[in-house]
């Protein structure tokens, strides 16, 4: 059975799990007058501005024809009304009435009331765990419009081991770099905690969707110099501009930390990041081929001088406050 027939396999097995799990095949929603489809059709309109029923039927696939039938069967029971658009006369609003709102309502708090009887039995982690997948699968199967929620934080327990995994595997699928990678990073990362000092040290970890999808990290050198290391962004979450947005957080981190310059170490195959190097304002200052993680490779020392007065296009705090990103120190 090849990968695809195997997914195919295990997405229909999940399927059946979770409708007879959480009673969709139920005749009625939650034990209450309405079918799954007509409880949608009803959350849509209660949670929609203005919504018409052209826009409902497409956004949740259904027949035309049909959405008629359950609009008329609600309009007929007084749970929605409708209204000509002002600025489109050929066009009909469609809004729930105080009954309408009274029904939703209803049907959200037993659906909330089945939803915690179906966890109630989980712990905290499983929990966790389960929102996680959830989010996961809403991310990769979700419609591409969608903007996802960016969100940076200080690194917590659990997380450097996270950030050596990912980047271990990671680099040997991309690069095939062999498991002395994986030791470098393991050393790295066992210094920076050993080793950390609060007001000259600080690792970002991004997230997307609340999933952990890259990290970098700054560490001293000096009174005067940090390193800027482990930069990594996760394969599904590239594209995203979550390297830069990294890159100038842990810029600025530097900055308020006091530091007058910065410098980081690489090798010439990452392209990616060091175009993001480059826009930052860091400038090559050195090469050396060396035979490393199983490779011949051309490692590249860069620094950024004159940190306090640092200026450029790179994201900072001010982007990462903007719509759909978040910036958290704690």
């Amino acid at each position: 059975m090849s990968d695809q027939s195997a997914l195919i396999a295990e997405i229909r097995r999940f399927n059946r799990f979770y409708t007879r799990t959480v009673g969709l095949l139920d005749e009625t929603l939650t034990q209450s007058a309405f079918t799954l489809t007509e409880a949608r059709v009803l959350f849509e309109l209660g949670h929609r501005d203005g919504p018409s029923a052209s826009e409902i039927a497409a956004d949740l696939r259904l027949d035309p024809a049909y959405l008629t039938r359950i609009l008329r069967k609600f309009a007929a029971s007084g749970l929605t009304e409708a209204r000509v658009d002002t600025a489109d006369g050929r066009r009909r609003i469609l809004s729930l009435t105080g009954k309408g709102r009274e029904a939703l309502a209803k049907i959200q708090s037993a659906a909330d009331l089945e939803a915690s009887r179906l966890v109630g039995g989980l712990s905290a982690s499983q929990r966790a765990e389960l929102e996680k997948a959830m989010r996961r699968v809403t991310r990769l199967l979700g419609p591409t419009g969608e903007r996802p929620q960016i969100s940076l934080r200080p690194h917590r327990v659990g997380d450097i081991g996270w950030v050596v995994e990912r980047q271990a595997l990671l680099y040997a699928e991309e690069y095939g770099w062999d498991i002395s990678f994986e030791a470098l990073l393991a050393e790295i990362g066992a210094a920076f905690i050993r080793d950390f000092r609060e007001g000259k040290d600080f690792c970002w970890i991004a997230e997307c969707d609340g999933e952990p999808v890259g990290a970098v990290f700054l560490v001293h050198d000096g009174d005067e110099t940090a390193k800027l290391r482990m930069l990594h962004v996760e394969a599904a979450a590239r594209g995203m501009g979550i390297g830069k947005l990294l890159v100038g957080a842990c810029i600025e981190k530097a900055r308020a930390f006091g530091y007058r310059r910065m410098v980081l170490w690489t090798n010439d195959v990452l392209s990616a990041a060091r175009a993001i190097y480059q826009r930052a304002g860091f400038r090559l200052v050195a090469e050396e081929r060396h035979h490393s993680f199983g490779k011949d490779l051309v490692g590249q020392t860069w620094e950024l001088e004159d940190l306090q007065n640092w200026i450029c296009d790179v994201p900072t705090t001010d982007v990462l406050e903007s719509p759909g990103v978040k910036f958290r120190e704690s």
